[in-house]
């Protein structure tokens, strides 16, 4: 009995011993060699608060408080890294695992990933550390921009915060990933990557066989957390990763009553590239436009098809220069914010503002060049009146076109050439000058009625004429 409790007491002590040691290793000087050493073999500022050293529950090396960037792009609240003892000795560490807790990226860390993309393309094989499981939680993604209050105030969206994630990644030799699988803390959006068997199996592919497969499902309904908060009823897509390029070869998403499909091609291996095609069917636009903007809106049944590409030095510019091509088609809805049939039979000089154009069809094709976006081949039709033309909108959402109003109520079937202005919040819709002057002619040489009808198509002549040499296809 004695014998027992002497073993216990000796055990307490050896435990007690192995947790006080680490506290009496001076490790605070290892600290400015750490944080050279990250600097000179991935040129990234590092900086650590606390470096311990832990044996219990097993040996690790725990920092805390570390920031990465410098402009502080990437702050983890704890890092603790389980090496591989039989590796210690060899020319190669092992690190058996790497918990990350609490991880904050900013949008701008996208930059200095890509950075570390490229280094680790052209760095020597000869790797000192490999990693074998990475093991990340409560990770939080900011993506917003810094930006003066007023630039927030006025565009809320864009300062948004990603939901929390956790995420286990296990590595194979050469720190390439092997498998992932990423989750939100609420569960609602899960992302799965692992070997492609299917490709492993087919040697006929003529390619090499490292590629991944990345599966992104979420069964609940999902916000999107980036940009406007559009909501996702149920989302599946299907991606195949390669070195330097991510294939998404499906996207399917249910969405406001409709649905939407597309494909898409993210590449690295020069410059940051995307390209894609989505479809569009059934999809009520009311609900998704009113997110956009509050005071303009739109409702209808939308379907429709276009692509989309862009090219950037930086994976977060990507947006800002893209280039896309979008037919639609919107069935029984209202456009609100200005009324096409008043305003064309009123003729008024000063504009008209508010109002609401009911239609049956609305189509056209919607282009975009990074911020600037322009509406041609315009078709609007219901039971008042038939309208074409085009419209375009630029950076500061200020609009400039002409739409062709014909009153199918009118006697005369005239189609009034109307100028399209003020902003998407408060656009203004009235008759074109040379519309005016010729309606004015029209009705004091052969009275209003026919004279007013004559005089409105001469001076819509005379746009399409101006229009033809300025080379505006209106």
């Amino acid at each position: 009995m004695r014998k027992t409790g002497r073993l216990a007491i000796a055990a307490l002590l050896i435990l007690l011993l192995l947790f006080v040691l680490p506290f009496f290793i001076p490790t605070k000087s290892y600290i400015p060699k750490l944080e050279q050493m990250v600097a000179e073999k991935l040129g990234v500022v590092m900086h650590i608060d606390a470096l311990h050293i832990a044996i219990l529950p097993s040996p690790r090396l725990n920092l805390d408080k570390v920031m990465l960037g410098d402009h502080n792009e990437v702050f983890v609240e704890k890092i603790s890294v389980v090496p591989a003892l039989t590796s210690l000795f060899s020319d190669t560490k092992v690190i058996s695992k790497l918990n990350i807790k609490g991880p904050v990226v900013k949008k701008a860390a996208l930059d200095m990933l890509a950075g570390l993309i490229d280094k680790q393309a052209t760095a020597p094989a000869n790797l000192t550390v490999e990693v074998r499981e990475i093991v990340v939680n409560d990770a939080e993604l900011i993506w917003g921009d810094e930006a003066s209050k007023a630039d927030q105030d006025a565009n809320k969206h864009d300062d948004v915060k990603m939901p929390l994630l956790n995420a286990k990644i296990s590595l194979a030799a050469g720190n390439r990933p092997e498998a992932a699988e990423i989750e939100t803390v609420d569960g609602k959006l899960k992302i799965s990557l692992g070997p492609d068997t299917k490709l492993a199996n087919d040697k006929q592919a003529g390619v090499k066989l490292d590629r991944l497969r990345l599966v992104t499902v979420r069964a609940d309904k999902w916000v999107v957390p980036v940009g406007y908060p559009f909501l996702i009823d149920a989302l599946a897509m299907e991606m195949t990763l390669y070195d330097n390029k991510l294939d998404v070869t499906n996207i399917d998403a249910a969405l406001y009553h409709g649905k939407v499909t597309g494909t898409a091609m993210v590449n690295w291996a020069n410059a940051w590239s995307l390209q894609g095609k989505l479809k569009v069917a059934d999809l009520s636009v009311r609900e998704p436009v009113s997110l956009v903007r509050k005071s303009t809106q739109l409702s209808g049944r939308m379907f429709g098809n276009g692509s989309f590409n862009a090219t950037a030095k930086e994976p977060a510019k990507l947006l800002d220069h893209l280039r896309a091509s979008f037919r639609f088609n919107i069935q029984d809805g209202v456009l609100y914010g200005f009324d096409l049939a008043r305003a064309a039979s009123l003729l008024l000089r000063q504009g008209q503002k508010g109002g609401e154009t009911q239609f049956d069809k609305l189509a056209g094709l919607l282009s975009v060049s990074g911020k600037q976006y322009q509406v041609s081949e315009l078709d609007v039709s219901s039971g008042l009146i038939a309208a074409d033309g085009a419209v375009k909108m630029n950076a500061k959402k200020e609009l400039d076109g002409v739409v062709n109003v014909e009153l199918k109520n009118s006697v005369s079937l005239t189609a009034i050439p109307m100028q399209v202005s003020g902003t998407l919040d408060h656009p203004v819709v009235f008759p074109t000058k040379t519309a005016l002057a010729g309606a004015a002619a029209g009705t004091a040489l052969l009275g209003p009625g026919v004279g007013t009808s004559i005089g409105v198509k001469a001076g819509s002549a005379v746009d399409k004429i101006k229009g033809f040499f300025s080379g505006d296809k209106q």
